[in-house]
């Protein structure tokens, strides 16, 4: 009886041994097949998540890429209207600078309204260099001749170039300039003395040191 009941109990224990193995390695399994599972799931949807984002950001850039085109060609168009428009601003803006200066230019003998623009094309370089466009205004009264340079801001080359200019003008006129003169609403300091200098006549509204 003894006998028989501890084989019987080791038999037990035996099989409540194997079935525990069994069941252990049965739920490691589990758990494994589901870490697998979800790891797979997870990179799945990053893998989606990427594509989406990339997608995202591959429109965006193909927006602003498409934007900056039309940017771009505005730009172009934008500087194409100012340019012809800044022509004939600059056209006006040199007749409302004189009338400006009205007062002054009428002491010097001048009368505004009857400036004119005057422009040559030295097409053979006899006067300066070939095809160079050459323009200033002039005023002829009393056949006295004035040439004068329009600036919104003079600077020192606008000072320097005008006395050769007016050189060659006269050369082209065939007339001795009774007075050469700069008006200008500002003109630089070193300009200012430049042209004294070079005994340029200046009319201007503010020095800039």
């Amino acid at each position: 009886m003894d006998s028989i009941d501890l084989k019987q109990l080791e038999e037990v224990v035996e099989r409540a041994v194997r079935r525990a193995i069994e069941e252990s390695r049965s739920e490691d399994v589990k758990a494994m097949v589901d870490a697998i599972k979800a790891l797979a799931d997870y990179v799945k949807y990053g893998f989606q998540e990427f594509n989406r984002r990339f997608d995202e950001v591959n429109k965006r850039l193909e927006d602003h890429e498409r934007i900056l085109e039309e940017l771009v060609k505005s730009v172009g168009e934008l500087k194409v209207a100012t340019g012809s428009l800044g022509r004939r601003w600059g056209r006006d803006l040199e007749r409302a600078v004189l009338e400006i200066y009205r007062h002054a230019l009428e002491e010097r003998g001048i009368e505004p309204g009857k400036v004119e623009k005057f422009t040559y094309i030295d097409v053979d370089g006899r006067y300066y260099r070939p095809g160079a466009k050459l323009e200033m205004d002039v005023y002829i009264h009393d056949n006295k001749t004035y040439l004068i340079e329009v600036k919104s801001h003079a600077e020192l080359e606008d000072v320097e170039w005008l006395f050769e200019k007016a050189r060659i003008i006269e050369k082209i006129l065939n007339r001795r300039a009774e007075k050469v003169l700069i008006v200008a609403v500002n003109i630089d300091k070193e300009a200012l003395e430049r042209a004294k200098q070079l005994g340029i006549d200046t009319i201007y509204g503010a020095v800039i040191d």
